[in-house]
């Protein structure tokens, strides 16, 4: 149950009469009625109402929706207040001597002091002036809102507007009669009579006026207004802690995927085997690699050159048999590239030749086929070297900059835009391993610590070249990658 409908049910129980004890030396709410009746009659003989308003219809058995206790009466609206009135039409001032209140001023069953139009008609001010404990219904409105109520609690002189009525008590609590426009039962009511307009819906004063409600005797009216008053500030802690709740929830498998990718990235996930190849004898071969690439020309003697790894750089002790590398030693890429496409306008086409990875294909757990945009083989010197293959890893330049894709197998061949840049890895690794420690936040973190920009955050290649990896023996990667996606793929159906 949430706190609206924790409220609801507390707001029934209210008009059951079931949430306060009755007492029988309470003076009965038909007393109260008759009371409420003579008031009337001597408003008619002071010619402050017309004798239709003494009018009283008979309530049917059929009417009345469920038991009430002995000492209470049913009764309809009409019969509790003076006639209602609807509001001034005419329009409002943004500045003036008194606001006039409107449907946006009524939130919750309160009068809101905000966003306040204004009134300098002095007739106006005096014949839709607000006194303290007068109820304003909210005639027009969407489907959800027409009905919805507010007391005027005497804050500041004010006036309302015409698509509010005027509800003003007689003798009863206006609180409690606010509390019974504000509950489910009353709101049901408003959805079967409302009249749905082109763009609103509406409820004339006649129908609200010969809805029934519960009478209570006056003296329990004010006993249930405490205790809903008591009770609605726990409804309220009770919301906020829910809220609080529903958003741990809505984070948790996002935040067990990180601590997850943590836990592989630190060697924590799988046990380690001394019997792999340690990373050490994978980085020599990739180095032999790299300098047969060299010998080949499709590499340049600086795509050699190693930075040192400083004990200052590295953020946790690796297990043994594995090793800290930066992205650089262990790509086949030039440090002079690949770059990012700089694709214009008129290299898109509708033709779909060549598939654009953007920014928005860059998720935070893997590639989203959404926003396609193509561009088409007659640019290939634009492209050329700007193209990714399935396979590579594809790296985001911008924010959220470090977030790593696996390019799909969708299609053959795909061109970076200028906000992600490629890595071809060497083949021994395993891409699925990288892709998971490039996203993990060991290495999103030494990104977000260097990032560049305000309006446009961004990284480099160069920079993403530099940043630390723990290698771990390529068995162990396999492991790793197993374990990941099983426990992975749990936390999403936790999702479901």
């Amino acid at each position: 149950m949430n706190a609206q409908q924790l409220k609801n049910a507390i707001l029934q129980e209210a008009i059951e009469g079931r949430l306060v004890p009755q007492d029988p030396n309470d003076e009965p709410a038909s007393v109260l009625l008759a009371r409420i009746r003579k008031e009337k009659e001597r408003l008619v003989k002071e010619g402050k109402l017309k004798k239709k308003d003494l009018e009283v219809k008979p309530i049917s058995e059929d009417e009345i929706p469920f038991e009430i206790p002995e000492s209470w009466e049913w009764c309809r609206v009409e019969d509790l207040i003076y006639p209602p009135k609807y509001g001034t039409s005419n329009k409002s001032l943004e500045n003036g001597a008194v606001p006039v209140l409107r449907m946006g001023n009524i939130q919750d069953g309160e009068i809101v002091f905000d966003k306040l139009v204004f009134s300098n008609d002095k007739a106006d001010n005096e014949k839709y002036n607000l006194i303290s404990g007068d109820l304003l219904f909210n005639r027009t409105n969407s489907a959800e809102l027409v009905g919805k109520t507010a007391i005027y609690r005497g804050q500041r002189p004010a006036i309302y507007a015409g698509y509010l009525i005027l509800l003003r008590p007689i003798e009863i609590d206006s609180e409690y009669l606010n509390f019974v426009l504000g509950s489910n039962y009353a709101r049901s009511y408003c959805q079967e009579v409302k009249t749905i307009g082109v763009q609103q819906c509406n409820i004339n004063a006649e129908k609200i006026s010969v809805f029934i409600v519960p009478l209570p005797p006056l003296a329990e009216q004010h006993r249930i207004v405490a205790k809903i008053e008591e009770l609605l500030p726990k409804v309220e802690e009770y919301g906020k802690a829910q809220d609080a709740l529903n958003k741990l929830n809505a984070e948790l498998p996002e935040r067990l995927k990180k601590s997850i990718l943590q836990e592989a990235i630190e060697g924590r996930l799988v046990p380690q085997d001394p019997n792999d190849e340690p990373a050490s004898v994978l980085l020599d071969k990739i180095r032999k690699e790299k300098e047969q690439l060299v010998k080949a020309g499709k590499l340049k003697k600086k795509d050699l050159i190693e930075i040192p790894i400083s004990e200052d750089e590295i953020p946790f002790d690796a297990p043994k048999g594995w090793e800290w590398s930066r992205l650089s030693e262990i790509a086949l890429d030039s440090a002079d590239g690949p770059f990012g496409s700089n694709l214009k306008s008129e290299h898109y086409t509708t033709k779909k030749e060549v598939r654009i990875i953007q920014l928005s294909n860059i998720g935070e757990f893997g590639w989203k086929d959404n926003n396609s945009k193509y561009t088409t083989y007659n640019h290939l010197e634009t492209i050329s070297r700007s193209e990714a293959f399935p396979g590579d890893v594809i790296i985001a330049k911008m924010m959220p900059a470090g977030r790593a894709i696996i390019c799909p197998s969708d299609d053959p061949k795909y061109v970076l835009s200028s906000d992600a840049v490629r890595f071809d890895f060497d083949k021994r690794l395993n891409r699925k391993f990288l892709y998971y420690a490039i996203n993990s936040p060991v290495f999103i973190n030494q990104v977000y610590s260097e990032v560049q920009g305000i309006t446009r955050v961004r990284t480099s290649l160069s920079k993403l070249r530099l940043y630390l990896l723990p290698l771990p023996p390529i068995a162990e990667q396999h492991r790793i990658v197993e374990k990941l996606e099983q426990l992975l793929d749990e936390i999403d159906q936790l999702k479901k």
